[in-house]
């Protein structure tokens, strides 16, 4: 499918991540139908985009965002528990939790209900694309690609395409013009089997070991890496607790 041929994008999953992504792209003039398996999810999903620290109300109330694009961005959003509510979407894009068995039966039951020109898209973090397309047809694969955000998705505008052997230029294209078109910052990866993390978590991921062993090293403290980041890198948070400390995952 090419790049202006979209006009219907799909988002599998709520929460944050699934109902960030639906947001900027709602934005961007797209009209967007978030699906996920729990009316509450939804329920929630639609009240943060609304309402959330980063959603249109507050973007409104800043001056980033006019009354009548946020109600335009409202509108482009439709909410649905069933796939089938997905057929028509030109593009999908799926933010389900990060397991490679759910995240293959959601592609499987996708691939057999949504138009065949269809792209389809994974926001993982770091899973192989190619494990992830594994069980659609071969001819999806050669529309499957990954489009990884990094949270939260209305304030952070980078995105990842990760490219694999089977995709065809036509689709990555097509996925470039639409993360432009939502104003994010494109960076290309190259699926490759055997790692894991792309380029953002990967680099991160390095930084925080780097932190671990300086503070067991007895080099310095936890504080005072986390100040030197902050301060000397301009940071938004240390690697240990600082403004929330965001390494504590790794």
């Amino acid at each position: 499918m090419k790049a202006e041929q979209i006009r219907h994008i799909g988002v599998v999953g709520g929460g944050v991540m699934g109902g960030g992504i639906a947001q900027i792209h709602a934005a961007a003039g797209y009209r967007v139908t978030i699906r996920d398996i729990s009316q509450q999810i939804l329920d929630d999903t639609r009240e943060a985009l609304i309402e959330g620290k980063w959603g249109v109300k507050r973007a409104v109330e800043k001056g980033k965002m006019g009354f009548d694009t946020a109600t335009q961005v409202i509108a482009n959003v439709d909410f649905t528990l069933e796939i089938e509510g997905l057929g028509d979407c030109d593009l999908i894009i799926e933010a389900v939790p990060e397991k490679l068995e759910l995240k293959q039966q959601v592609f499987a039951e996708l691939d057999a209900v949504v138009k065949a020109d269809a792209i389809f898209t994974s926001n993982t973090s770091g899973i192989v694309i190619q494990e992830i397309a594994g069980k659609v047809s071969e001819q999806r694969k050669q529309q499957f690609v990954g489009m990884h955000f990094s949270n939260p998705v209305p304030v952070m505008s980078m995105c990842e395409i990760i490219t694999t052997p089977q995709s065809t230029e036509e689709t990555v294209d097509a996925v470039v013009f639409v993360a432009n078109a939502a104003k994010r910052a494109v960076c290309m990866v190259r699926d490759t089997p055997g790692t894991r993390g792309f380029i953002l978590n990967r680099v991160f991921a390095a930084a925080a070991r780097e932190a671990r062993q300086i503070v067991e090293d007895g080099i310095a403290t936890p504080e005072d890496v986390d100040k030197a980041m902050i301060t000397g890198r301009n940071w938004p948070a240390g690697f240990f607790g600082a403004r929330g400390g965001i390494g504590k995952q790794w």
